[in-house]
């Protein structure tokens, strides 16, 4: 979650937006929890759910506004707000507002466990949310798992720390991949570190590494590795390919479509709309207006933020 600070206010109640900020979301100038959860106490009390005054609050507010709500419910009104919401809503629009309400690492480690639970596992979930968070985030994510009976690929939760000669010799200049090297070099070093590694590859073998790795493996294992590497090397264009993924085709895959909306408004989301009109040439505002339907696809448009 990126901070907010540094830098003036222009308004005395309004936040400073840090120089560069790239999500969709922004602090809602002064608010304040326990006015906010009446007015989410009144959308849900009486004959029928005011789903557009929730909308428009949690719409309005960044992660850090939005998760004191929870507390501040049950001081007010001695509830459970999540179980009032529950009751009040249903399907993928009941499913985006309790996503919003959870803490980051919270609610990754919620999905990483839907993600591993039952028959099969969503390894693209696995690959998504391990490679495109910091060190200190998956360290987060680790302590709030902490059940422990989760290791996916020793790679995947060491991310990021010789390298383009160590893939070199483990990949193209060897009968047989020795996977193992691909894997240490991918998830033992920064980001920064991996982008210059990658370009050295290429000097070095004549080959671009994504095109080395379909070459030299098949299977979860390529496509991880494929995906790994997309994201470290350019995580906005990785993200606009995960949300087209989910709604071309027959049938929308919401929980991806509501994961990635929800987790990137706050961190790149401005960049990754660029990166999907630039690649599919159209907005993503207009292929979720396509895609998705009622207050589900309100609240979708406000974390999106706008069309480009």
């Amino acid at each position: 979650m990126p901070g907010y600070g540094g830098g003036a206010p222009s308004h005395p109640q309004a936040p400073a937006i840090p120089k560069g900020y790239r999500g969709s979301i922004k602090d809602f100038p002064g608010a304040d929890p326990l006015r906010d959860v009446e007015v989410l106490r009144k959308a849900m009390k009486g004959f029928g759910t005011d789903e557009n005054a929730i909308i428009e609050l949690l719409g309005n507010r960044t992660n850090k506004q939005r998760v004191p709500m929870v507390a501040a419910y049950k001081t007010t009104y001695g509830k459970d707000l999540i179980h009032d919401l529950k009751s009040e809503l249903t399907g993928n629009f009941e499913n985006l507002v309790l996503s919003m309400l959870m803490s980051p690492a919270h609610f990754d480690a919620s999905e990483l466990r839907e993600a591993i639970k039952g028959a099969g596992t969503d390894e693209a979930c696995l690959i998504e949310i391990l490679s495109s968070r910091s060190n200190a985030e998956i360290q987060e994510i680790n302590r709030i798992y902490k059940a422990g009976a989760f290791r996916p690929s020793n790679c995947l939760f060491s991310l990021p720390f010789a390298a383009p000669q160590k893939l070199y010799s483990a990949g193209e200049n060897k009968v047989g991949t020795d996977e193992s090297q691909f894997n240490a070099i991918l998830c033992a070093r920064s980001k920064p570190h991996l982008r210059a590694v990658f370009q050295e590859y290429q000097k070095m073998s004549g080959r671009d590494i994504e095109k080395s790795i379909c070459r030299e493996m098949s299977g979860n294992l390529e496509s991880g590795m494929v995906a790994v590497v997309k994201c470290i090397r350019d995580t906005p264009t990785y993200f606009a390919e995960r949300l087209h993924k989910a709604m071309k085709g027959a049938g929308t895959k919401d929980r991806t479509l509501i994961r990635v909306m929800v987790s990137r408004s706050e961190v790149d989301m401005l960049d990754i709309r660029q990166a999907y009109v630039r690649t599919y040439g159209k907005s993503l505002y207009t292929d979720i207006s396509g895609d998705t339907s009622g207050d589900y696809k309100k609240l979708l448009l406000k974390l999106c933020g706008g069309s480009d």
